[in-house]
């Protein structure tokens, strides 16, 4: 089969390798259809490591995915040859005390798709994977609507850790997939306004499609003092979708006493810091979000019932052998690029 490997930095070779087969009786066999380049696979791309996850050349990333069953093990219930199904990229342990707790996504023993150490991803003809992490989808679904069901999924996950929405003053800092998603799990939880950043036009746009109340590009303006003029009390929460000091100390600032900054973006270095007289005068709390603990099924309810609309998320679309095509597109933000989806088969 092909699969695509990272040889180096900002360097990909499509090669044939073995199809891999069932070990496991609760596995399935699937046939990757699509897979979405993500902002955390960037990470891998432009520098080879997040935090300690550092890769070891030459490695598969990719986790955003969508595939269709090919095989399936012995004691597998769930699902049947044929079924197209959207993939959770985690494998958990189930007997951990963070798994009883309702936290698999932090589980003790966990694999994740494409992380450096754990498991090879998703960016190759055949994957298999834990049939418990698979979802079946409708078949009015198509397969990069349930690619994009991994980013939704964050999203969603994020907008629940922040409570209701209902009448908050909301900042979204990063108007990339992530705080794309951010913004229609907002605006189909509950009516709220929401105040979107980002230095791409294009971004900003899609914002506003989506439902933005403010827009505003940080390179050409002030933006606490913009939204203050909007919002003199500050912001209730902020989310920060870009991984970058300059956003996170913007969330500070927006914030109002009392405030919410959740931390969605993945930051380019380990450490990262905070002006601790705004932090301690305002009292603000600050949240990690972790992936999308156990959101991939109401993601799905939402995008299958018509309350959220992802399609335009997707972009732009290239073959398997074009997959460096994508990540190079990605990586440089070229053409208006939201999101690059890689169709592994020729039937997707």
């Amino acid at each position: 089969m092909k699969a695509v490997f990272l040889t180096g930095r900002r360097q990909m070779e499509v090669r044939q390798v073995p199809q891999p087969t069932l070990e496991r009786p609760s596995d399935v066999l699937l046939r990757i259809d699509t897979v979405g380049v993500c902002g955390s696979d960037m990470h891998y791309y432009r520098s080879g490591r997040i935090g300690a996850q550092v890769v070891q050349y030459p490695w598969i990333i990719g986790h955003e995915c969508a595939g269709t069953v090919v095989q399936a093990g012995p004691l597998v219930r769930n699902l049947k040859v044929g079924d197209r199904v959207a993939v959770d990229p985690l494998d958990w342990c189930g007997s951990c005390d963070q798994c009883a707790t309702g936290r698999r996504h932090t589980c003790r023993n966990q694999a994740f798709l494409g992380c450096p150490g754990q498991t090879p991803g998703s960016l190759a003809e055949y994957l298999v994977w834990p049939a418990k992490s698979c979802y079946r989808i409708p078949d009015t679904m198509t397969a990069a609507q349930a690619t994009l069901l991994e980013p939704f999924s964050i999203g969603l996950y994020a907008q629940r850790l922040a409570g209701r929405p209902d009448g908050k003053r909301i900042g979204i800092l990063g108007a990339g997939p992530i705080g794309l998603c951010v913004l229609l799990a907002l605006k189909a939880a509950g009516p709220c306004q929401t105040y979107v950043t980002d230095l791409l036009d294009n971004r900003l746009h899609l914002a506003r499609r989506f439902g933005a109340d403010w827009t505003g590009d940080p390179s050409r303006l002030d933006v606490p003092t913009e939204v203050a003029k909007h919002v003199p009390p500050l912001l209730d929460c902020v989310f920060e979708c870009a991984g970058k000091q300059e956003t996170l100390d913007q969330g500070v600032e927006l914030l109002k006493p009392g405030g919410l900054l959740l931390m969605v973006g993945i930051p380019e270095h380990d450490r990262i810091s905070f002006d601790m007289n705004h932090l301690r005068r305002k009292e603000l709390t600050l949240q990690n979000v972790r992936r999308q603990n156990e959101c991939i099924q109401p993601a799905m309810d939402m995008v299958s019932g018509g309350k959220v609309n992802l399609d335009a998320l997707a972009t732009h679309r290239f073959t398997i052998d074009r997959a460096q095509e994508a990540f190079d597109l990605v990586d440089q933000y070229r053409d208006g690029v939201i999101k690059a989806i890689v169709l592994v088969s020729t039937d997707s």
